[in-house]
């Protein structure tokens, strides 16, 4: 009986401390779980206040900073059909190399002698300058003859002009005369013929007194009419005066046309001149543009006309050419939203498809494989899809913690960027995603700014 009791008891002290381990375990676990879970919740409240940069992403492609290192075609300028081809696709070539030899066929170039045609005539169009320079300067040597000619004549006859004046006026002065002396005959008479019938005079002296007045009226007569002779003298002196004016207007009129004439067949000669010196000047010209040779350094990247003897017409591009060594840069497009919180010259970390990287939005210092580089330029309007083009260039000179861009980056390669913006604790960040504000726009402190640079 003692030793049922004791074997009891002893199994009621083991069941005991059995409960009492159970629970001191429990205790344990649960201490342990508060435990884990403060320090999760320390971890996160400290982590929460760590910076977050800011950041802008973006994505897009590689292309070139300045427009002549951007792929261009290869353009003939005048139309022909393809005789050679000197380059194949991925070749190297300089500029001024041949890529593309053409024939002619425009009709109006098919002489082969057409420069030495061309030339003929404007040797024939300078010979009739020639002849009209000749044609000018003999008739200003006509018209400086008709000059001394008129002169002469203009002098005699205007002399004769005066010489006749002074006959009408002698003349006038005569027949004045004359007149007198017939008036007074005629007064002598009438005394005479009253002394007769007074008995003063004989018959005689009557009848020689009568004949005085009528040899007095003959010489009256006589001098109008030599009078009225000089003065028709006076007139023909004056019409030959002004016919020899009008002969000589009409002599110097035919003069002057004739020089008019010279004078337009001269700039006739001269326009067909320049017009001609301008056909053999773009006769050589087109004749080097037969050969299509390479703008600038590069590479043909493909041929965009095959065969032989194919036609192209002016203007049509021939070949694409990538130039050799260009300035790359980044072209990324960004949110509308996004566009106003980029400044002229912030920084961008970049990210290129085919070299293997690892980006941190928040933490730009610890990324791996990404590259450095700075804003260039954004554009002024949007593209088709809404979003804002930001031309990202390479820093210069490259920090000492990057590398410099790939040597191999080649022209419409992939690219993804994040624009930096300003540090803000990770707690600011997580409120800002929820509520899809955009980033701060406030600056950072002075002394930050000083370090950063």
């Amino acid at each position: 009986m003692a030793n049922l009791q004791e074997s009891n008891h002893q199994e009621n002290w083991e069941n005991l401390s059995q409960k009492t381990n159970d629970s001191l375990i429990r205790v344990r676990k649960v201490l342990t779980l508060s435990r884990i879970i403060l320090i999760v919740f320390l971890v996160l409240l400290v982590f929460l206040f760590l910076p977050w940069r800011q950041t802008i992403p973006g994505r897009g492609t590689v292309t070139a900073l300045r427009p002549q290192d951007r792929p261009q075609t290869v353009q003939n300028q005048i139309g022909g059909r393809i005789e050679r081809w000197y380059v194949s696709e991925g070749q190297e070539v300089k500029k001024g190399d041949t890529i593309l030899l053409i024939s002619e066929i425009s009709q109006p170039y098919f002489d082969p002698e057409l420069p030495q045609r061309l030339q003929e005539q404007l040797q024939a169009k300078q010979s009739s300058e020639a002849a009209a320079r000749q044609k000018m300067r003999a008739t200003e040597a006509q018209m400086s003859a008709l000059d001394r000619g008129l002169n002469y004549q203009l002098i005699s006859a205007e002399n004769k002009v005066k010489q006749s004046i002074n006959y009408v006026k002698s003349d006038s002065a005569d027949l004045e005369a004359v007149r007198q002396f017939y008036k007074i005959s005629q007064q002598r008479l009438e005394r005479y013929e009253q002394g007769y019938k007074d008995g003063l005079f004989s018959l005689t002296d009557i009848e020689t007194r009568r004949l005085n007045v009528q040899n007095d009226n003959a010489k009256l007569i006589a001098q109008e009419n030599k009078l009225n002779t000089s003065r028709q003298s006076l007139l023909n002196a004056q019409i030959e005066l002004d016919n020899i004016r009008v002969k000589y207007q009409e002599s110097v009129a035919k003069a002057q046309s004739d020089m008019g004439t010279a004078i337009s067949g001269q700039a006739t000669a001269q326009g067909d001149i320049a017009k001609l010196r301008n056909e053999i000047a773009n006769i050589d010209f087109r004749l080097g543009l037969y050969v299509v040779r390479a703008p600038q350094d590069g590479y043909v990247i493909k041929t965009l006309k095959a065969g032989i003897g194919e036609n192209i017409k002016e203007g049509e591009s021939v070949a694409t050419l990538q130039p050799k060594e260009p300035l790359v840069a980044a072209e990324i497009y960004v949110d509308a939203m996004d566009v106003p919180l980029i400044g002229d010259r912030s920084e961008v970390r970049l990210q290129f498809e085919g070299w293997p990287s690892v980006q941190f939005s928040g933490w730009p210092s610890v990324a791996v494989g990404t590259f450095a580089g700075r804003v260039f330029s954004i554009d002024r309007v949007s593209s088709p899809n809404g979003s804002y083009r930001v031309l990202v260039k390479q820093m210069v000179p490259v920090p000492a913690a990057d590398e410099p861009w790939p040597v191999q980056l080649r022209q419409g390669s992939g690219v993804y960027g994040r624009v930096i913006l300003n540090s803000v604790p990770i707690w600011y960040e997580i409120w800002r995603q929820l509520n899809g504000f955009p980033p701060s726009l406030e600056r950072e402190p002075k002394g930050d700014g000083e370090k950063a640079k």
